[in-house]
């Protein structure tokens, strides 16, 4: 029993370590992108040296494809709700706004080193994004289509929906700062989420609604 206790406590120690360099490079990649990122910072912001930090990611590269991953993995989970064809439209779509004001308020800058890497043509990750966004979305192109043949919402067009839910919801995490200059205060509160969520869904389930 030792060996594997202790290969846990091995285990446990590694991703907490790894947790720790993921986080502080969030902060570098969505602060300076990912040319400007220096792995020393990022070190210096996880309270490692670079050689400790290249124990665990060897390439900057490598560091930058691991918080990418995260960042879909976390947002592809939350896009789950929205292919549910058996489910009620307008529930289904308001769970959808909710789970995606809710990442961009819980992680503003993951979605802004996402952001940053798609405004720059995904050269580094566009690949993955093919991979794995691409199937979902249309899977969830393809239920649209379905309730729209049943009569249970509005002919729209189901793409462009999806577009403008993601810019709606996405522009509070990467476009926080303007928005807290335009309010006049230091960053979004909590309500301005609310209202978001409440003036967004408004909007999207009217487009769907049914005359």
């Amino acid at each position: 029993m030792e060996p594997i206790e202790g290969g846990r406590r091995r285990h446990a120690g590694r991703d907490r370590v790894e947790a720790s360099i993921v986080a502080a490079a969030v902060r570098i990649f969505a602060e300076c992108g990912y040319e400007g990122a220096a792995v020393a910072a990022i070190a210096e912001a996880a309270g490692l040296s670079k050689q400790n930090l290249m124990y665990y990611f060897p390439t900057k590269q490598a560091l930058y494809q691991r918080v990418l991953d995260d960042v879909l993995d976390d947002w592809l989970a939350r896009m789950e709700s929205l292919a549910d064809p058996d489910g009620e439209p307008a529930d289904v779509l308001r769970a959808y706004v909710k789970a995606k004001l809710r990442f961009s308020r819980e992680q503003p800058g993951a979605s802004r080193v996402y952001a940053m890497e798609v405004i720059g043509g995904a050269k580094l990750y566009g690949e993955q994004i093919r991979q794995r966004v691409v199937p979902l979305v249309r899977r969830d192109i393809d239920v649209f289509e379905r309730w729209i043949a049943q009569g249970r919402i509005a002919p729209v067009d189901a793409t462009h929906l999806l577009f403008s839910i993601w810019a709606m919801t996405q522009s509070y995490a990467d476009f926080a700062a303007q928005m807290s200059l335009v309010l006049g205060r230091g960053e979004l509160a909590h309500e301005d989420f609310e209202r978001a969520e409440e003036l967004i869904t408004h909007m999207v389930t009217r487009a769907i609604a049914v005359a």
